[in-house]
């Protein structure tokens, strides 16, 4: 089922929301979203700005954490294993910090425990020369073009380049301007320790926007987590290798379910 809040898929009653990068909506978990929908519940949630959805401006962590939690309460879901790829899983980390009792388990795709340098002056170029083609008059189908082919890994699917570039092509230009700055903003090295619930990192071999030995430095630091890395895969997983990505985080599901089923008998 396909709304402008979300994509959906309800095959059980364990709760997966899956939150998507900058350069698409939830429909670029689709391949995910079918196949752990036949035993999961299984959310894209497009965040807001993306799918139709209205945008949060000015969009910052903070607020995407309330538009989070509103969509949760909305659905009716208490506790929901939550998936962030890229800004999305920028956005898992504040949220879990903010609320960790509505988070059963934790899956950290492609993504950073902070943006930048910490004067900020790395954060400054980088959004003025990711706006500065769009002041100039440039499409973000235009930078799409550009852009995604070099976001992907030498073993990327051959359907990946042009399945990102359809995705980023559909995203708003001010909803892409808001999260370029919102991107720019992040840091949360100091609660990244803090995270209690188990916890996956998924890594891309070739990733330069979030690389592999970065996720592990994140990894060492969160109790427990594990971490796993893509052969020859880039910044696009979900899409570069949808099969695979999908079997990691099914598995993982699968080695959380004891626990979780103990939860829910403890609860009862």
């Amino acid at each position: 089922m396909s709304r402008p809040g979300h994509v959906r898929k309800t095959g059980g009653p364990r709760a997966i929301v899956l939150l998507h990068g900058i350069g698409a909506g939830a429909e670029m978990f689709a391949p995910q979203v079918d196949a752990l929908g036949r035993e999961h519940d299984a959310i894209g949630w497009n965040l807001p700005g993306y799918g139709g959805t209205e945008l949060l401006a000015p969009m910052t962590f903070p607020g995407l954490s309330v538009a989070l939690l509103a969509f949760l309460d909305g659905l009716g879901l208490e506790k929901v294993d939550l998936l962030g790829h890229s800004i999305g899983g920028m956005l898992a980390q504040d949220f879990v910090a903010r609320h960790p009792e509505r988070v059963r388990t934790l899956v950290l795709s492609a993504t950073t425990a902070a943006f930048g340098s910490r004067d900020g002056e790395f954060q400054k170029r980088f959004v003025a020369e990711r706006l500065a083609p769009l002041d100039a008059g440039r499409t973000v189908p235009e930078l799409a073009r550009e852009f995604v082919p070099d976001l992907v890994g030498s073993a990327a699917s051959p359907n990946a380049v042009p399945a990102a570039i359809a995705a980023m092509s559909e995203v708003p230009e001010a909803t892409y301007r808001e999260a370029i700055r919102c991107l720019a903003t992040f840091d949360a090295r100091e609660t990244l320790g803090q995270i209690a619930v188990p916890t996956l990192l998924v890594a891309g071999e070739e990733d330069r926007n979030a690389p592999a030995p970065t996720m592990r430095r994140m990894a060492e630091k969160i109790a427990g987590a594990r971490i796993i890395e893509l052969a020859g895969i880039g910044h696009l997983a979900p899409l570069e290798c949808a099969d695979a990505y999908t079997a990691e985080i099914r598995a993982f599901l699968q080695e959380t379910g004891d626990a979780n089923a103990s939860e829910r008998g403890a609860d009862r």
